[in-house]
């Protein structure tokens, strides 16, 4: 096989290991370079919409993910308290969007990617580096441990810290602080019973959900300074949420104090000059990492993987195709994060009345924020046919999934 016909993809998350799956359908030779001694994630869940689900299509696992996942069906927004702001339609939603949104452990989604791909395509353990970006006469040049790899493409999707990033865009500012933090568990709660939800407090939010596999889902965030950390971070839930409604208090009952995982958020407020250079090709929070108040920051990247297989040889079709979007996406992002996390008391009342005045005109009003982000479709010539939605297909439609990364 000859070099152009040779991808490596330097990182193995979820965007990574997608566009892995994406290329080798394409007929390419892949190798994926993961710097961490495990393809397994740090514990979360993420929630996945009609737009990565038919983008999942594409290589032959949204089927199989719906059916591991849990469909997100009537859910809500409430206050505090626990007065409900605003009921969601999942039949609605469907009919807008045509399909579900679902809720799995990363780690399910994880494996079943890398169950896709031959043995020995991906590497644990292995740092890699960008030596060269190549161009139209020579092959990029990735640099490992074990010596040099080359490739006709190389795909940067290193994460949120990127080198690769760095290495094609020296200059570019990268990632700054959202102006918030997370925490997120997955744990049983013995006996919880619950509807879906989340709930926006005062630059505070809260949601909960179940898993298929029946543990319970939950996340936080909190506009905090950057780079805090409590000595236990349970007790500082306890202690920013505990008077919270049901089943919020059950949940930091059931929860260990080393069951909490709290991570700052961060995001590429300037957006790149191109998502490639040379043979060199940026996708997921390398390209554009953006806050999780839309849910959509492993969604994007899903979308990203398979329109890159798609372009794989024209790496300026796929920087028209993502950069536009992707920008959209991560500046209506921000823009979320600043409505529900408000800290201004008159600004919150004027917020949760216009939010269940448009609840009670008809879901349809308020799952317009979602046009042209859940109905996206993979590019022409890129999805095999599929049948139709089956009965019950669904999606949960207005809430924010802040744990989704």
């Amino acid at each position: 096989m000859t070099r152009t016909r040779q991808a490596v993809v330097i990182g193995g998350g979820i965007g990574g290991l997608t566009a892995a799956v994406a290329l080798h359908r394409r007929g390419l030779r892949v190798t994926v370079l993961e710097r961490a001694r495990s393809l397994q994630p740090i514990g979360a869940a993420i929630s996945l919409s009609p737009n990565a689900l038919h983008a999942l299509d594409v290589i032959g696992l949204g089927d199989e993910i719906r059916d591991l996942a849990a469909w997100q069906g009537d859910a809500g927004l409430r206050t505090p308290g626990g007065r409900w702001i605003s009921r969601s339609s999942a039949e609605a939603a469907a009919a807008r969007f045509g399909g579900p949104l679902v809720l799995l452990h990363r780690s399910t989604l994880i494996d079943r990617l890398a169950a896709q791909l031959p043995p020995d395509t991906v590497r644990t353990a292995a740092d890699a580096m960008l030596a060269d970006p190549g161009d139209s006469d020579r092959p990029a040049r990735v640099r490992t441990p074990d010596g040099e790899l080359e490739a006709g493409l190389v795909v940067g999707a290193d994460g949120i810290r990127s080198s690769v990033r760095g290495a094609l865009f020296p200059r570019h500012p990268g990632p700054v602080y959202s102006g918030f933090t997370t925490w997120r568990v997955v744990i049983p709660v013995p006996g919880a019973e619950f509807s879906s939800h989340e709930t926006w407090g005062r630059g505070r939010i809260w949601g909960t959900h179940p898993l298929k596999d029946g543990r319970v889902y939950a996340y936080a965030a909190a506009i905090t300074p950057a780079g805090g950390h409590a000595a236990d971070e349970k007790a500082e839930l306890l202690h920013r949420y505990g008077d919270w409604h049901d089943p919020i208090p059950a949940v930091l009952a059931a929860a260990r104090p080393e069951d909490v995982l709290r991570h700052d958020v961060h995001h590429i407020a300037e957006p790149l000059p191109a998502f490639h250079r040379g043979r060199v090709a940026l996708l997921g929070d390398a390209a554009h990492a953006m806050p999780p108040t839309l849910g959509q920051g492993g969604n994007q990247a899903i979308e990203d993987a398979i329109v890159l297989a798609h372009h794989h040889d024209d790496l300026a079709a796929y920087t028209a195709a993502r950069l536009p979007r992707t920008t959209g996406v991560v500046r209506q992002a921000v823009r979320v994060a600043r409505l529900n996390l408000m800290t201004n008391r008159a600004g919150i009342a004027v917020r949760d009345t216009a939010i269940a005045a448009l609840s009670k005109a008809g879901p349809a009003l308020f799952l317009r924020g979602f046009d042209g982000i859940a109905d996206w479709r993979p590019p022409m010539g890129a999805s095999p046919a599929r049948a139709k939605p089956r009965v019950g297909e669904a999606v949960c439609s207005q809430q924010t999934q802040v744990g989704e990364r």
